[in-house]
């Protein structure tokens, strides 16, 4: 068994920025030379989430306006209220979504369903440089 740790490099927008980061994941899985096992993607940061949907625009606008409906921004956090940093919504839906997805792989594949892809959702109010943490364990 093998362990092997990689990142990911965004640039994000912030603000419910959605990034499909599929295509990353499959490229390092490839460099690792693992075959079978498992990956999981963990975003350091507590307004970062990570997830699996399928990815078009109108599921995308649909997980936007459901963040907007559940922790809008412009109510009242006590996070605000401590740090006066504005993002507490930030904070609620990524502890909603969750920092960590493990993915198994097999023959070198991720397992994934036809029409799903791994996101990466930045609920952050700014621009943001994110470095994701991938680790690899299988042989």
């Amino acid at each position: 068994m093998s362990v092997a740790t990689r990142r990911v490099n965004l640039e994000t927008q912030g603000n419910c920025d959605i990034r499909d980061i599929t295509g990353e994941v499959r490229g390092q899985l490839r460099q690792t030379g693992m075959k079978d096992g498992a990956v999981t993607i963990f975003v350091p940061g507590a307004t970062g989430g990570v997830t699996t949907v399928e990815f078009e625009d109108g599921l995308v606008r649909d997980l936007k306006e459901l963040f907007d409906s559940v922790a809008p921004e412009g109510k009242r956090y006590y996070h605000d209220e401590r740090w006066h940093d504005g993002n507490g919504h930030s904070h609620v839906r990524a502890s909603l979504l969750g920092p960590s997805l493990t993915v198994p792989f097999c023959d070198g594949e991720l397992i994934l369903g036809t029409w799903q892809q791994i996101v990466f959702v930045d609920f952050d109010t700014r621009r943001r440089s994110r470095r994701l943490v991938l680790q690899f364990i299988g042989e």
